[in-house]
């Protein structure tokens, strides 16, 4: 019975979000505030009802009830307790349902912490989310259905894909889907917005909170799934350019374009009509990732899919859902007239430039993702676009950007003195100029990496000069330095925290894709080989037996000058439920560098082994890290939970985007003052 609760409860979430969908989207436009207090209860009640649903296919995962046709093709009985709750949604069908679980999670979020929201921008936001969820919810039920039923039930399962049976996949799509989903609420506020009629600082302000909230879960789930491909397909890289991969990195690149634009449209009331888009275009960037891993067009560890009427449905879906709000933006936007005036030269114009090489580095992505795709629909032929695409394209377009991070914080808004700027980094071209020397005697190039710590190096310089200036640094008394430090918003926090972070990131990736040292060799117990100053060898090997796979473990012995640094013992697993062999990669990690070993198959009596040196890697993942704490930082921010100043008018007509914007300013003007 529990697969058939299960089932009718997402039926019954279904209906429930019509109704969310329709009632409130009503009220909201005659102004009854009845029909609009229908979206709280609709959303706690749809909330509970896919929880419901959600928790029953868990259910029959962790009891392995096999006559559920989902948990017969991914699980088995042998499989260890994590990986069987984390196969819920390491399937299609089943990562749907998380997909609407999570997409349930944020409805009631805007439901519960909307307070300050306007009656009618609530309504409108939670009936937006609804419209979404229905759709997803009819894709579930009518081609994606987790609870049907299997007569006779089988005695086993055939267990889950072994590379995903991993505890970094057990947390990467859940992390991934938060990101994703939650760009769906700030899809909703611009479309709410854009019904309304009105989108001013308050607005804005509203949508912050939920932009960072995504860009931070996006954020730790491409670096997870980075740090998983790099420790478990053995091959020593963390970023290949992979389609799946670029489907998560597009989204977040116009994330963090929203959440500059989104300042500018708070603090100035400038660049709506571009927010606006940028939060429609970030979400069908999502919906557009779920089609390609679903569709069967793309052939990646990452698929869940290769059934084409399940890609004609999302696809389908994503044309009614962005073509609707792309023809929304077109016939509203013309009444989104900013009211905050700049000059080229000021912070607001270094954030206009930020969004342009941001969007314009989305695009390279996009075309070089899909080029092949399209090429292949219409003419045939066959085509790899790979990392020297990427690599001599969107790289070097991010140079800019990098060097515009640290300048930018420093300008003044509406008018920056340009002198006074460059007179401030002063010291970050000293600091880039020193890594520079040091990283052409101790290195000696190539040059691309030069110019990378450089980079690297006059942004943390310059995230710290803007730093010490707004806290006065040795301008006054450290202590008096140290309460202003205190002082300042969460918000401010987490934009120096974040800069920083990629500072930490970019240092990271240099050196890990120029410094990168390998032996590709064969070895036997007792075999040593030199690779990065360490001499490593192998003491022995032999078969272990795991929870349900057999394994060959080699011991290897790490030593550098003749002391020990570490033992490594890396793994070829052969999982026998679906015939199928993984790596496990041994790695030791250092402030410096990773220390990596990759078993291969046997060669006559001895094994193929692959060592890397790899430089700086560390620094990836610890600026991924950074980035993260920055976002939790920036969502501490009571300002982001207390809300802008209240519009003066609650409800506006459509089109009256100009005395909304007057009224939102002055209110704006008096919270300030």
């Amino acid at each position: 019975m529990t697969a058939e609760l299960g089932h009718f409860a997402l039926i019954l979430a279904l209906v429930l979000a019509i109704v969310q969908g329709v009632v409130p989207l009503i009220g909201a436009q005659r102004n009854n505030d009845a029909w609009m207090a229908v979206a709280r209860p609709a959303a706690i009640g749809q909330f509970l009802f896919v929880s419901m649903a959600f928790a029953c296919l868990m259910y029959a995962y962790v009891v392995s009830d096999f006559s559920v046709a989902n948990v017969a093709q991914n699980s088995h009985s042998a499989k260890p307790l994590m990986y069987k709750f984390s196969a819920v949604w390491g399937n299609h069908e089943g990562s749907m349902v998380f997909w609407i679980w999570i997409l349930a999670v944020y409805g009631l979020a805007v439901a519960l912490f909307g307070r300050h929201l306007p009656d009618s921008l609530r309504a409108r936001v939670l009936a937006i989310q609804a419209l979404i969820t229905v759709g997803f919810l009819l894709f579930s039920l009518a081609t994606s259905n987790p609870f049907l039923r299997l007569d006779p039930a089988p005695f086993d399962g055939r267990d889950l894909n072994p590379l995903l049976q991993d505890p970094g996949l057990a947390f990467h799509p859940p992390l991934l889907y938060f990101g994703y989903v939650g760009l769906s609420v700030t899809f909703s506020f611009a479309v709410a917005a854009l019904i309304e009629g009105r989108v001013d600082p308050a607005w804005a302000r509203w949508v912050r909170p939920w932009t960072l909230l995504s860009w931070g879960t996006l954020t730790a789930g491409i670096a997870l799934g980075s740090w998983w491909a790099y420790y478990e397909l053995g091959w020593g890289g963390f970023w290949f350019w992979d389609p799946v991969e670029n489907a998560s990195f597009m989204p977040w690149l116009l994330a963090t374009a929203l959440l500059h634009s989104a300042i500018v449209a708070e603090k100035r009331d400038a660049l709506k009509s571009w927010t606006i888009l940028l939060a429609i275009l970030a979400f069908a960037l999502s919906l557009l990732g779920t089609f390609l891993v679903r569709s069967g067009l793309l052939t990646s560890v990452h698929s869940f899919a290769s059934d084409p009427e399940r890609g004609i449905f999302i696809l389908g879906f994503l044309v009614l859902v962005v073509g609707g709000a792309l023809a929304l933006f077109a016939w509203r936007a013309p009444m989104l007239k900013g009211g905050g005036q700049f000059r080229p030269v000021s912070r607001e114009g270094a954030l206009v430039l930020n969004n342009l090489l941001l969007v314009v580095g989305c695009v390279t992505v996009f075309i070089g993702t899909l080029y092949p795709l399209v090429l292949d629909a219409f003419s045939g032929e066959k085509v790899s676009v790979g990392p020297p695409f990427f690599h001599s394209t969107f790289v070097w377009m991010m140079v800019p950007l990098l060097l515009l991070t640290a300048a930018g914080p420093l300008m003044a808004w509406k008018r920056a003195d340009l002198p006074h700027v460059v007179r401030r980094l002063t010291i970050a071209f000293v600091a880039a100029a020193i890594i520079i020397v040091v990283t052409i005697a101790v290195r000696g190039g190539p040059w691309g990496a030069v110019v990378g710590l450089s980079i690297a190096a006059w942004l943390f310089t310059g995230v710290m000069v803007e730093f010490a200036g707004r806290v006065r640094l040795f301008k006054v008394p450290l202590g008096q330095s140290v309460r202003r430090a205190l002082g300042i918003p969460r918000a401010a926090w987490g934009m120096t925290i974040a800069h920083a972070g990629v500072a930490v990131l970019v240092t990271g990736l240099v050196g890990a894709s120029n410094w990168e040292e390998k032996v590709e060799t064969v070895m036997s117990p007792g075999d040593v080989v030199s690779v990065g100053g360490y001499e490593f060898t192998m003491m022995s090997i032999g078969d272990i037996q795991g929870p349900n796979y057999t394994a060959r473990q080699a011991d290897f012995r790490v030593e550098r000058n003749g002391n020990l640094v570490s033992v490594l013992q890396p793994e070829k697993r052969h999982y026998p439920v679906q015939n199928m062999p993984t790596t496990e990669a041994a790695i030791h990690s250092t402030w410096l560098a990773d220390l990596y070993v990759v078993l291969g198959d046997p060669v006559g009596g001895a094994s193929a082994v692959r060592i890397h040196h790899n430089p700086l890697v560390p620094w990836i993942w610890g600026g991924a890290a950074i980035l993260v704490i920055a976002s939790i930082v920036s969502l501490t921010d009571r300002r982001h939970r207390v809300g802008a100043p209240a519009r003066r008018t609650r409800r506006a007509a459509p089109g009256a985007d100009v005395a909304a914007n007057a009224a939102g300013n002055a209110e704006n003007a008096r919270s300030k003052a």
